[in-house]
């Protein structure tokens, strides 16, 4: 689409992110050793101050993804409360087959990313499961990428779901932080394309963390048609 932008993560935020995330300043070595224990003392300290260097960068930086003219309504970003209940252990299981699937984009434009794994979860007591996905081709992953929807979409939530990095270990164990949850950049400005999530990782529950719509402004969101792999890519029984 002519004048649209494209990116996974948001081109300039990504900084942001990895401080919000508080692993992608280390990515380089995050392959190299295991992940630490969390930090339960610091953790909602750093949760915080990383939104507060989110809604900075947003806005201030020239490379914000929200228009300027939207930044008075848009910020500062909504969030739903700091849960610890939403931040669970998660085991990653390697896709051995590395099936593509040809995902569509908010702006109806379609284009392959292929399976890394499954990750593996409880959330509340109920055993769940998310795919992670990357661009293909594949050349070398420095951390997943996780889209999912829930049923807070289209009430709380933007409809057209939203997204969590983590940074590639090489145990194959993650923490798994739907505090970290954000929006796509085209919540902010509908000229970026964004991956929506495949039937399989639309979660059957709420998941009351991480960004929530800004308060009277839920963009409209239209489902871009499916594709006959997003279709086939239906949710898998959880285990």
């Amino acid at each position: 689409m002519n004048g649209s932008r494209r990116g996974v993560l948001m081109d300039g935020a990504r900084i942001v992110l990895g401080l919000g995330l508080g692993y992608l300043v280390l990515a380089g070595t995050a392959g190299c050793t295991s992940a630490p224990p969390p930090d339960e003392s610091g953790w909602l300290d750093l949760l915080l101050e990383d939104r507060a260097l989110k809604d900075q960068f947003f806005r201030e930086a020239p490379d914000s993804p929200i228009p300027i003219e939207r930044r008075g309504a848009l910020l500062p970003i909504n969030y739903y409360a700091p849960d610890q209940a939403y931040r669970v252990p998660a085991a990653l299981e390697v896709s051995p087959d590395e099936e593509i699937f040809e995902i569509p984009y908010s702006t109806g434009e379609i284009f392959p990313m292929q399976r890394v794994g499954v990750l593996k979860f409880a959330l509340n007591g109920q055993p769940m499961q998310l795919a992670a996905l990357a661009e293909a081709p594949v050349r070398s992953i420095e951390a997943l990428f996780i889209m999912f929807k829930d049923e807070t979409n289209d009430g709380d939530t933007y409809g057209g779901g939203r997204y969590i990095e983590l940074p590639r270990t090489a145990t194959g164990h993650y923490e798994l932080d739907f505090n970290r949850a954000f929006n796509p950049n085209c919540y902010y400005d509908e000229s970026w394309e964004c991956p929506v999530p495949p039937r399989e990782n639309w979660l059957p529950v709420p998941i009351p963390a991480g960004e929530q719509l800004a308060p009277g402004f839920g963009a409209p969101y239209s489902a871009p048609p499916s594709t006959e792999s997003d279709t086939a890519a239906t949710p898998p029984s959880q285990p």
